[in-house]
């Protein structure tokens, strides 16, 4: 297919790859040009200058930008230059409300607006294997399963337009709680004086057990924090879940406060740490 693809950062320069390896015909866009040239050095395909550009005649047209605001200056330059009927998947993190807005919008163009964030960091974005959750119509979703499963490991259409957002919204309450409750584990052995790694050992094989156990322990004991989604970017995406709880009534009283911490690691310089930093708070109290 012809597939545009605006957005080449840690995760959208390889999902993009991934698309150029599956054969489509590829335009991509990237604010520093720098970026784009040397994708496309590396992988082939247009370097657009401009939004318009890229999305030109494109059937398929993914983004991975940073937020609410730039979503809608790609949509809105972009939306009169997609062939028609065509379906942009957009795999930011942002608000259900911006992803319903953009599916109405669409919508009156005669194309499609399928909200798909992703789940599974840089590493699975290399290795093509992210979780994608997509809110949208069925029969647009139908029709870009194939192209995003160049990237996709699991991909889950959850409902109508906002539902993947919500879907991702959950995803990050889940992680918040995670990772708080494993760094003060790791902190509590510390300050027990038992052997960490023996601990790991012992707990990591029952009911303990998560991904960010397997992945993080041993990192957070070594105090190294730079694995990828850094305390900025959690930061923004729990004040989407917490606006959306306050507009649904959800009682998010962990979420709240481990945003808090976040906030107070931000405070300590670690704004570009990655999530499991949260350590780094306990340890310094």
């Amino acid at each position: 297919m012809k597939v545009g693809f605006i957005g080449l950062g840690v995760m959208g320069a390889p999902m993009a790859g991934h698309l150029a390896t599956a054969g489509h015909t590829l335009s991509v866009f990237n604010r520093s040009y720098a970026k784009t040239e040397r994708f496309v050095a590396d992988h082939g395909g247009l370097a657009a200058q401009q939004i318009s550009e890229a999305a030109q005649g494109c059937e398929v047209l993914a983004l991975c930008v940073g937020n609410d605001d730039d979503v809608r200056q790609v949509v809105r330059e972009a939306l009169d230059h997609l062939a028609p009927g065509a379906v942009i998947v957009d795999h930011t993190t942002t608000s259900a409300k911006v992803a319903r807005e953009m599916a109405e919008h669409a919508q009156a163009s005669g194309r499609h607006f399928v909200d798909a964030p992703v789940s599974g960091g840089q590493a699975g974005a290399e290795k093509g294997a992210l979780t994608i959750m997509c809110g949208g119509d069925e029969t647009a979703f139908e029709r870009v399963k194939p192209v995003i499963s160049a990237y996709g490991k699991t991909i889950q259409r959850i409902g109508d337009s906002g539902a993947g957002q919500l879907a991702k919204m959950c995803n990050q309450i889940c992680i918040a709680g995670v990772v708080q409750g494993l760094a003060e584990a790791v902190h509590f052995a510390e300050r027990a004086g038992v052997d960490s790694g023996l601990v790991h050992s012992a707990i990591s094989k029952g009911a303990a057990q998560s991904w960010q156990m397997d992945n993080r322990w041993g990192t957070m004991v070594e105090g190294k924090f730079d694995f990828g989604f850094a305390v900025d970017w959690m930061r923004k995406d729990l004040g989407l879940v917490l606006d959306e709880a306050r507009t649904n009534g959800a009682q998010l009283a962990l979420t709240a406060l481990v945003d808090q911490f976040y906030a107070e690691v931000q405070a300590m310089g670690g704004r570009r740490w990655d999530t499991s930093s949260l350590v780094a708070r306990l340890e310094r109290e």
